[in-house]
């Protein structure tokens, strides 16, 4: 990527986090330090890796995400908005009676979601049902699927995955956000399952999928591992063999609540009480 794509999307990524901290301050609660821990990535998938349109948001020929940790739903949101989606006034009608933009995703709901999510677990399983589905339909799309590395304790994540390396699903390109902190603590405290001489390529790598690990934060290392991913499918396709590779898991490592000084690092941050005034004041931080 040049200089410009780069600082491109990290403007991007920043914007996102100004519209996250903002919809969920205005509304004084909500899952705020794993919504920012995807924001750089969010940033590469909507401004750079995916094929999409918001004025025709439901176009067959697009690129699905489906956001498996639906509880971050505010993040998408505000991406959505950047990219527009819908207008950015939405943002404050967040869990609101009447709203398009409940806590977790609806894809009746809200323009450019692909699938309603929020129980943890289930995204992973429908993502590789949507990739099957466009292979069988003969589409040149991609499926990209976003989880937790708290949700990765769900044996269906492992079911997904079995499933996606035997049906060789390589244009499904999955992340983790190992930001190593879920809901009642740590990861490494509830289930070490990225630990050293077990980590999360490794588990992965020996369910039959190309795994690697990526820096987070840096847009660049990000937009470069999908640009890998994307590569792996067409070469599969070069050889005569579309759907013969593999099924594409990128760990990426976090911080919960990255850009925001009140929630970053903070395992509270999972789900999190903080007004209006905390929230302006983290935007005019960020700059």
């Amino acid at each position: 990527m040049t200089k410009e794509e780069t600082a491109g999307l990290e403007t991007a990524a920043k914007e996102i986090r100004k519209r996250t901290i903002d919809a969920i301050g205005f509304l004084g609660v909500g899952h705020i330090g794993g919504a920012l821990s995807i924001a750089d990535l969010l940033a590469v998938l909507y401004f750079r890796a995916m094929r999409v349109d918001p004025a025709e948001p439901r176009m067959a020929s697009r690129d699905r995400l489906v956001l498996s940790k639906g509880h971050a739903g505010p993040a998408l949101y505000g991406t959505l908005a950047l990219k527009g989606f819908f207008p950015e006034e939405w943002l404050h009608t967040l869990n609101k009676g009447g709203t398009n933009l409940p806590s977790h995703c609806d894809r009746n709901k809200t323009p450019g979601i692909d699938m309603t999510t929020g129980s943890l677990g289930q995204g992973i399983s429908a993502a590789c049902g949507i990739a099957y589905a466009n292979r069988m339909d003969a589409r040149d799309v991609f499926t990209f699927a976003i989880i937790g590395d708290g949700e990765s304790d769900e044996g269906m994540v492992w079911e997904a995955a079995m499933f996606a390396s035997h049906y060789k699903l390589d244009r499904l390109v999955a992340f983790t956000d190992n930001n190593r902190m879920q809901i009642d603590g740590t990861t490494a405290e509830i289930m070490g399952l990225d630990s050293p001489g077990s980590d999360f390529v490794a588990k992965w790598a020996a369910f039959g999928w190309a795994a690697e690990r990526v820096p987070g934060h840096d847009v660049e290392a990000i937009a470069a591992a999908i640009d890998r991913a994307k590569a792996r499918a067409a070469a599969s396709v070069a050889n005569g063999s579309v759907g013969g590779g593999k099924p594409t898991m990128l760990i990426l490592d976090t911080v919960k609540g990255k850009g925001a000084a009140f929630c970053e690092g903070q395992v509270g941050s999972h789900n999190m009480n903080f007004d209006y005034e905390t929230a302006k004041k983290a935007i005019a931080e960020l700059g």
